[in-house]
């Protein structure tokens, strides 16, 4: 009896290697080491799952539509002296965000996500945002010849994809080395309080002489003369005299930051709030995005 049952067992496990080997990925996968066919055999679910992964990889366009169960990377067969074994290995999305780690792009509070995106990621479901997508494109390839051109100020609702967008650009010219800041400026003005004592310094010479600075959501913040004068307005001018990209995203347009950054406990202060948007206007073109939301997609899909 125990013989019939490992004589049927073993047939199963043929039989299941066979008709594996009727999808081609699966086929190619086992030409990739060099055991025999009883170890292949006895790895075939395994060796399944490495084939489905390897052609997600083959069509996959950016770390960020990743489809395999361990981001960027692949389960992958190796053989460990006459065994067969299986690792995790970094694809070339994964390896291209981790050189681009190397690089000086900075991200200060702003989600791990945006770190890996690429132009590639960039959604063309929405002719409204034909322009701005050109526009970018635009910079990225002029960038190197001009690297004193002016950043974009970008406005638009919420959720349609201002900070993507952005970002994704950014990340390309990481990747040749470029010096980045994205920071998401709410909050870098509440570190900043809390810093006068430690990096106070240093942190606003970084934002000043980085060679691109992203200031992400302007206007959502609490305004203060200390904000706007002192950090915004500093920032703003030393990279304005030295003709530094800067770009902006804001559900305000320019028309309504200056309102809003006008309005302090020590009343409204129009002079000082438009000395700030001379400086934005002078640093940056003015653009708005029109677009549905992109917030609430699936993880492969913009957002």
């Amino acid at each position: 009896m125990i013989m019939n049952n490992l004589k049927y067992d073993r047939s199963r496990l043929i039989e299941n290697y066979r008709e594996a080997l009727n999808d081609p990925a699966f086929k190619y996968v086992t030409t990739l080491i060099d055991v025999d066919e009883e170890h292949l055999m006895r790895h075939t679910s395994k060796l399944k799952v490495a084939a489905e992964e390897l052609k997600n990889c083959k069509n996959c366009k950016s770390l960020h539509a990743c489809q395999n169960r361990v981001r960027g990377f692949v389960y992958y067969p190796k053989k460990n002296g006459e065994r067969l074994g299986f690792h995790y290995v970094a694809c070339r999305h994964q390896k291209n965000a981790l050189d681009m780690q190397e690089h000086s792009c900075d991200y200060y509070e702003m989600p791990g996500s945006l770190r890996s995106i690429s132009m590639a990621d960039i959604l063309l479901d929405d002719k409204d945002r034909v322009g701005i997508i050109k526009w970018l494109k635009n910079f990225y390839d002029t960038f190197k010849d001009d690297p004193h051109q002016k950043g974009l100020y970008l406005h638009g609702s919420f959720g349609s994809g201002k900070t993507f967008l952005i970002c994704a650009m950014l990340n390309e010219l990481a990747k040749k080395g470029v010096d980045i800041c994205v920071v998401y400026y709410p909050k870098l003005l509440r570190s900043l309080k809390d810093s006068f004592d430690k990096d106070f310094s240093s942190r606003i010479e970084k934002l000043e002489r980085v060679s691109i600075l992203f200031l992400d959501d302007i206007g959502a913040e609490s305004v203060t003369p200390w904000s706007r004068d002192e950090i915004l307005g500093t920032i703003l001018q030393y990279r304005m005299d030295a003709s530094l990209p800067t770009f902006f995203t804001s559900n305000l347009t320019i028309e309504e930051l200056e309102m809003n950054l006008s309005s302090t406990k020590n009343g409204v202060e129009l002079v000082k709030a438009r000395r700030i948007i001379e400086r934005i206007k002078e640093l940056s073109d003015d653009a708005t995005l029109k677009s549905k939301s992109r917030r609430g997609r699936k993880r492969n899909e913009e957002i």
